[in-house]
C-alpha cells in the first residue's frame, strides 16, 4: 500500500514542479521582452533624433540655473534626463557657434533664481559671452535674483533686468571652513594627521583636527579671495563704468542689494517679470522666437573622420585609482584617453581639460606618468577650469602649456594623510569590542580600530617627506623652475591663476578656447575638428556594462557624497565614511564654502 501511495503522488508533484518551471520561464519571457522593448523604444528615439531647424531671427536662450558637468552626459543619462542635459563646453560652444551663426541674434540668459557656478567658470563663461558681443549682437539677462558670481557674468550684457522684489547680493567675498574635531570627539573618533614639516598651508587634514582656521589657512584664504575680489570688480566696473572705488563702497554698505538701489546705483537697468522678456525682445529687437540651449546644442557635431583632430581630454572631479561611472577623475580612464590619443594619427595635439582639487596620490602619479609619455609624441597642453590644485596640479605641471583662469584655484603642492581610530566609537555606541592575535610586532598597526604606535607614525612621515620631495621635483622639472623655489612657493599653498602666472607655475590666463587655439599652434595646424576624450561608451555597451555591476554595489561617488539612500541623513555615518575615504595618503586642496 506504501508503494501504490508514492506511485500516487510522484505524478502530481511531476506536474507541480513542470507548471512552476513553464510559468517561471513564462515570467522570464514576459520580463525580457519588456527589456527589449524598453531598449527599442530608447534606440527608436536615438535614430529619430535629428539636428533642430533654427528660425531665422532666433534669440537663444540659455538658462543657467542647473549645475553642469564639464562636458554632456553619457547617451543613456541623456534620454533618461529627457535629453535636456548639456555639459559646460557645451554652453561655450553654443555661444562661439552663435557669434557666427546668421539666424541668431542675440542671447538671452536666464538666471532664476539660483546660479550654481563657481568663479573660475564664471570667468570662462563670461568671456565667452563677451566675444559674442564683439559680434555686434546682444547679449540680455534676467534673473529672480543674482548672486555675486552670477552678477559678475551678467555685467558683460548688454542689459541687465531683475525680479523687482530680487536682490542683487552685491558684499563681497567671504569664505567659511566647516570643522568636525568637536563631532569627532563627540563620536569618540580620534584623528591623526600627518604632513611634511614644511607644509604648514596643508589645510585639508585640519578639518578633522581642529575647530578653527590656522594662520597659514587663514593667510593663504585671505589673499585667494582678495585676488578674485579685486578682479573681479575691476572688470564689472569696467563693463558697467562705475570705479572700483564706487562699487567697494556699494559692497560695503549692502547699498546696491535691493531692487530700486540696484537701479540708482547702475547695477540693473530695469525691473521686471520673465514673462516680460520676450516682449522687449520682440519690441526691441524683433525676434519673435526663441531657441533653447538644449535644442541648439544637438547641431553641433564634431568631424570625427577629419584628419587633423585636437583630443580633449575631461579630467573632473576626486582624483581616484581604478575607473567607474560618475564625476571623478578615475586614473584608469584618463590614462587611457592620454595613450589612445597619443598613438592617433589622426590627433595632432592634446588638451588636459584639468577640473580637480585632487585626491589619492597613487592615482595621481599613474596620470602625471601617462602625461609625460603623451608629450613624448605631441604636444599637450593644459586648461584648468575652476581647480587645477593639488594632485590636480601634478598631473598638470608636465604638460607643454598650462592655461588657467585669472580666478583658478591651483598649486597646493602638498601632501598630507589622515589617519582614523573608530575603535572607541564602536565600542562607546554599539558595544562592539576587538581583539587580536599578530604574527609581528606591527600587523594590526595600521588598523582603524585601535590607536597609532610610535613606529607607524614615523613611517607615515617619512612616507609624507618622501613625496613631497618627489612632487617638488616634478613641479620642478616640468616648468624648469629649481626645486628651492618651488618648495618656496609650495608647501601645500594655494594660489590663483592671476598669481600663479607671476610665479610660473602657469604660462597663460585663458579659457578653454584658448588652450584649443595654443595647441593648434603647437601642432602647426591650422583647419582642424575638435573631439572629446575619453569616447562615451555607445548605449549598448554602457547598458552592458552597468548591467555588470552587482546589484546593491554603490559606485565611488555614490560613497563618497551620500547619494546612496542608507547615508542620506545620517551624520555619523556621512562623517565616518568620509574620514575614512581620506584616510592615506593624500593630494587635496581644502574645500571652503565661498558665498558667492
Amino acid at each position: 500500500m506504501t508503494e501504490n501511495k508514492k506511485e500516487k503522488k510522484n505524478p502530481t508533484f511531476g506536474k507541480i514542479m513542470l507548471a512552476s518551471g513553464v510559468g517561471t520561464l513564462i515570467v522570464l519571457m514576459v520580463i525580457g521582452l519588456f527589456k527589449l522593448l524598453v531598449l527599442m523604444g530608447i534606440i527608436g528615439s536615438m535614430s529619430s533624433e535629428s539636428v533642430p531647424v533654427v528660425a531665422d531671427n532666433s534669440f537663444l536662450r540659455i538658462d543657467l540655473t542647473k549645475p553642469v558637468n564639464e562636458r554632456s552626459t553619457s547617451e543613456l543619462e541623456s534620454i533618461l534626463s529627457d535629453g535636456s542635459s548639456v555639459g559646460f563646453v557645451d554652453i561655450l560652444r553654443s555661444i562661439s557657434k552663435a557669434a557666427n551663426d546668421d539666424k541668431i541674434k542675440g542671447i538671452y540668459l536666464y538666471m532664476g533664481t539660483s546660479f550654481p557656478y563657481s568663479w573660475g567658470r564664471c570667468e570662462e563663461l563670461r568671456q565667452a559671452l563677451k566675444a559674442f558681443r564683439d559680434s555686434e549682437k546682444p547679449v540680455l539677462v534676467y534673473a529672480d535674483g543674482y548672486s555675486q558670481g552670477g552678477y559678475f557674468v551678467a555685467s558683460i550684457a548688454d542689459s541687465i533686468y531683475l525680479n523687482p522684489s530680487g536682490l542683487v547680493e552685491f558684499r563681497g567675498i567671504g569664505a567659511e571652513s566647516m570643522f568636525f574635531k568637536q563631532l569627532l570627539d563627540k563620536m569618540a573618533v580620534k584623528m591623526t594627521l600627518v604632513r611634511p614639516r614644511s607644509n604648514s598651508f596643508k589645510s585639508a587634514g585640519e578639518t578633522y583636527t581642529m575647530d578653527h582656521m590656522s594662520d597659514a589657512n587663514r593667510q593663504q584664504i585671505k589673499e585667494y579671495i582678495f585676488s578674485i575680489w579685486e578682479y573681479a570688480v575691476a572688470q564689472i566696473g569696467d563693463a558697467r563704468d562705475i570705479s572700483t572705488e564706487r562699487l567697494n563702497e556699494l559692497a560695503d554698505n549692502l547699498a546696491g542689494c535691493l531692487p530700486e538701489d540696484a537701479v540708482a546705483n547702475g547695477l540693473v537697468d530695469r525691473l521686471c517679470f520673465e514673462n516680460s522678456i520676450k516682449t522687449s525682445i520682440e519690441k526691441s529687437y524683433g525676434s519673435k522666437n526663441i531657441v533653447e540651449l538644449g535644442e541648439y546644442a544637438k547641431g553641433i557635431k564634431p568631424n570625427i573622420l577629419d584628419k587633423q583632430q585636437i583630443a580633449v581630454i575631461y579630467a573632473e572631479g576626486d582624483v581616484v585609482d581604478g575607473t567607474g561611472y560618475g564625476t571623478a577623475v578615475y586614473s584608469d580612464k584618463i590614462t587611457r584617453a592620454l595613450d589612445a590619443a597619443a598613438a592617433d594619427e589622426k590627433v595632432k595635439a592634446i588638451v588636459l581639460r584639468v577640473n580637480s582639487p585632487g585626491g589619492q596620490v597613487t592615482a595621481s602619479e599613474i596620470m602625471t606618468n601617462a602625461v609625460m609619455r603623451a608629450k613624448e609624441k605631441k604636444p599637450v597642453i593644459v586648461s584648468m577650469g575652476d581647480v587645477a590644485a593639488s594632485a590636480g596640479y601634478e598631473i598638470s605641471c608636465n604638460a607643454n602649456f598650462i592655461v588657467a583662469e585669472p580666478t583658478t584655484v591651483t598649486g597646493s603642492i602638498g601632501v598630507f594623510a589622515t589617519l582614523p581610530e573608530i575603535g572607541g566609537t564602536l565600542k562607546k555606541y554599539l558595544g562592539i569590542t576587538t581583539d587580536t592575535v599578530n604574527t609581528n610586532a606591527n600587523s594590526t598597526a595600521l588598523s582603524v580600530l585601535r590607536p597609532l604606535s610610535p613606529k607607524v607614525l614615523e613611517l607615515m612621515q617619512r612616507n609624507v617627506e618622501e613625496f613631497y620631495t618627489v612632487f617638488v621635483d616634478r613641479v620642478a622639472k616640468g616648468r624648469g623652475l629649481s626645486n628651492t623655489f618651488v618648495d618656496s612657493i609650495a608647501r601645500g599653498r594655494v594660489w590663483t591663476g592671476r598669481d600663479a602666472l607671476k610665479l610660473g607655475l602657469v604660462d597663460a590666463l585663458g579659457g578653454l578656447d584658448d588652450a584649443i587655439s595654443i595647441a593648434a599652434d603647437s601642432a602647426g595646424i591650422e583647419n582642424y575638428t575638435v573631439v572629446d576624450f575619453p569616447a562615451k561608451d555607445g548605449m549598448l555597451n554602457e547598458l552592458m556594462n552597468r548591467g555588470k555591476q552587482l546589484p546593491g554595489t554603490i559606485k565611488y561617488d555614490e560613497i563618497r557624497y551620500g547619494d546612496g539612500v542608507w547615508m542620506r541623513g545620517n551624520v555619523m555615518v556621512e562623517t565616518l565614511n568620509r574620514i575614512c575615504d581620506t584616510r592615506g595618503l593624500q593630494a587635496r586642496v581644502e574645500f571652503f564654502i565661498i558665498e558667492d
